[in-house]
């Protein structure tokens, strides 16, 4: 009997998951540095940019590729909100639709009873709140615009066929992650808690959503799978 051979390390298997991984947590222990931003904001962008070339290469369907896309723009939108709240937010709306996209191509159909009713919630919940954080009413109404884009990319993971502990839960992630953004302009002002919590609770977010997706799409369709130099 030939020996068994050792199970491939997750930097071969798929490596870019790693580089994204290494980005994400460099940009969150470097902002306590002195590394000026012109070097911070690029690291930031690759955490979720080498989750779009983990999209991208690691299956070879259409819905991996438009998954690929809106991370890529999602990678975009985390650079230009470091220089622009506004423009960043209108980078993340395109995500959003993009994202919604994805789940809507593979929704589970009609939801029933307690399904339901968390839909309604994760649709709802998001705008309402979101209009009623910010001190400067001003604000209000673009925010709950904004939120509402939010809301349809989360209530259609929540609809979708993929996994709900991996999809729904990273989509869930990200308004929670996005709240506490909203939060900043409003009671928690001046707090070190969105400082510490957003980037963390976004990226995982993000990370659970193309894991999630991809390796859904390659059980579905492996013949549509690509192989690393050491395949799994």
């Amino acid at each position: 009997m030939p020996p068994k051979q050792p199970h491939p390390a997750l930097a071969q298997k798929r490596p870019f998951l790693v580089l994204s991984i290494v980005a994400a947590l460099s940009y969150y222990y470097l902002q306590a540095t002195n590394l000026p931003e012109l070097y911070l904001i690029p690291i930031k962008g690759f955490g979720v940019g080498f989750l779009a070339i983990y999209a991208y290469l690691r299956h070879q369907s259409g819905d991996s590729h438009r998954l690929a896309l809106a991370m890529a723009v999602a990678a975009c939108a985390d650079m230009a909100i470091e220089f622009d709240l506004r423009v960043g937010a209108a980078v993340f709306f395109v995500f959003h639709m993009l994202a919604v996209s994805v789940f809507m191509r593979h929704s589970r159909g009609k939801l029933h009873g307690a399904d339901q009713w968390a839909f309604l919630a994760i649709l709802i919940l998001p705008p309402v709140i979101g209009y009623f954080l910010p001190y400067d009413r001003n604000m209000a109404w673009a925010v709950a615009i904004y939120a509402v884009a939010l809301s349809l990319m989360a209530a259609s993971a929540w609809m979708s066929d993929f996994p709900r502990m991996r999809v729904a839960a990273g989509a869930l992630l990200f308004v929670v992650s996005d709240l506490l953004i909203f939060a900043r302009l409003g009671p928690l002002s001046g707090s070190e808690v969105p400082e510490y919590l957003v980037w963390p609770i976004y990226y995982l977010g993000q990370f659970l959503i193309t894991v999630g997706v991809v390796t859904t799409l390659r059980k579905r369709n492996p013949e549509l799978r690509v192989a690393w130099r050491r395949e799994d």
